[in-house]
């Protein structure tokens, strides 16, 4: 039996699963940091401009593509990607540790931040390794399946880091959130050497190149990726912004806060989730090459569904069910997006080239929102859902037009 009939038939289950665990735990102390610790201090008197500030501890997610260079440049010995993984793994924690050590009613501001900063700073870079990792030991036929796992555990990240650790807060108090974080972090980091089970030649990652400004250029000079990162910036985003705004416009409606966060936070969640994998099947069986506009189609519409039931006033059923169809594509779409972005790495630079892309997806999903909530003080729910929709038709359009310059050579 030759080596590609072995391949074939070989299970790999074990290691998405095990890739898979890694980015949960890996994602779930950000979300918590950004969707969840919000609320937390606000409860303690916070201001708002306090709580804003402490967005800025996203900055690092969009500068990914500046920390995936020393991780290609700089092996860490044989083991390459695997030892980044435990070093930054271990930081990681340690800063989680360390936040928690810190009583929220005596530590002084300025601490607080510096203290959170550091920890989306680990929590960024200490993904690159591991996305590297998965790239480079997944053969192609598994990298739609990857990139479903990815998306579906960063729709469980937010149900964990947006509502478990809030219960967990409301019972425990402060530092256990930050010390349950870690925990769950370690109980990763452990299994990373597992990963060289998976991993032939163990060795570092093949090129030892000069990952720098020169590296990042050269990737955007290959005309196909200039046109990804376009769809990178727009295609998941305009999506994203609808259901960024959900909850305030839910609330807006007339629902329950507890409502809000079971249908939003918890359902759609879970939803979110199932779609990428499903999303993920249907991926497979049809091609990236048809997924890919399909899905922007499936976008459309969801969304649509969701601005006619704003602007027609269809009632609550109307609004949760376009809710819910809209947590669909976002699961699906995020599935496809990170499967994708595995192909578009070059070989010894798989950390780098993907932190390329993430920083642009992440710009993409910072930005949108932001815009769409100029439309939204400017022509209400209706005018930035209506805004939302027409762009999400003109990346359809542009996707039907780039489609095959994308997918050239593939």
């Amino acid at each position: 039996m030759s080596g590609a009939d072995t391949q074939a038939m070989r299970s790999w289950w074990p290691l998405q699963l095990l890739l898979g665990w890694l980015n949960l735990v890996l994602t779930a102390p950000v979300i918590y940091l950004y969707v969840g610790l919000p609320l937390v201090l606000r409860q303690h008197g916070w201001s708002g401009t306090e709580i804003g500030m402490l967005q800025l501890t996203g900055l690092p997610a969009m500068l990914k593509f500046v920390l995936a260079a020393p991780v290609d440049r700089w092996c860490l010995g044989h083991a390459g990607y695997r030892n980044w993984a435990m070093v930054l793994g271990l930081g990681y924690a340690m800063a989680l540790w360390l936040l928690g050590a810190h009583d929220l009613g005596s530590t002084p501001y300025a601490l607080l931040f510096v203290l959170a900063v550091l920890v989306s700073l680990l929590g960024t870079w200490a993904d690159v390794p591991v996305n590297a990792l998965a790239i480079r030991m997944l053969p192609e036929s598994e990298r739609m399946r990857a990139g479903a796992i990815r998306s579906a555990v960063t729709s469980l990240g937010v149900i964990v880091g947006g509502g478990l650790m809030l219960m967990l807060y409301t019972r425990l108090g402060w530092a256990w959130t930050f010390y349950a974080l870690a925990l769950g972090l370690l109980s990763g980091v452990v299994l990373v050497p597992l990963l060289k089970v998976y991993d032939g030649s163990g060795a570092a990652p093949t090129a030892h190149s000069q990952a720098c400004l020169r590296e990042w250029w050269e990737w955007f000079s290959v005309p196909q990726h200039r046109i990804w990162a376009l769809l990178l910036v727009l295609y998941y985003p305009l999506l994203g912004a609808a259901w960024v705004y959900l909850k305030p416009l839910m609330l807006d409606q007339g629902f329950a806060p507890e409502r809000i966060a079971l249908i939003v936070g918890v359902a759609g969640g879970l939803v979110a989730a199932l779609a990428s994998m499903a999303g993920s099947r249907v991926s497979r069986q049809s091609g990236a090459r048809m997924a890919l506009p399909w899905f922007a189609a499936c976008n459309l519409l969801a969304l649509a569904a969701l601005t006619c039931a704003v602007i027609l006033g269809l009632g609550a059923g109307a609004l949760i069910t376009a809710a819910m169809l809209v947590a669909v594509m976002i699961g699906a779409s995020g599935g496809l997006l990170f499967g994708l972005m595995m192909y578009r790495t070059r070989p010894g630079l798989s950390a780098l080239d993907y932190g390329i892309q993430s920083s642009l997806f992440i710009i993409g999903r910072t930005v949108v929102p932001m815009l769409a909530g100029v439309l939204l003080d400017l022509g209400g729910y209706p005018g930035m859902l209506a805004g939302l929709t027409v762009g999400l038709a003109l990346v359809l359009l542009l996707v039907g037009f780039v489609r095959d310059r994308i997918f050239m050579g593939a």
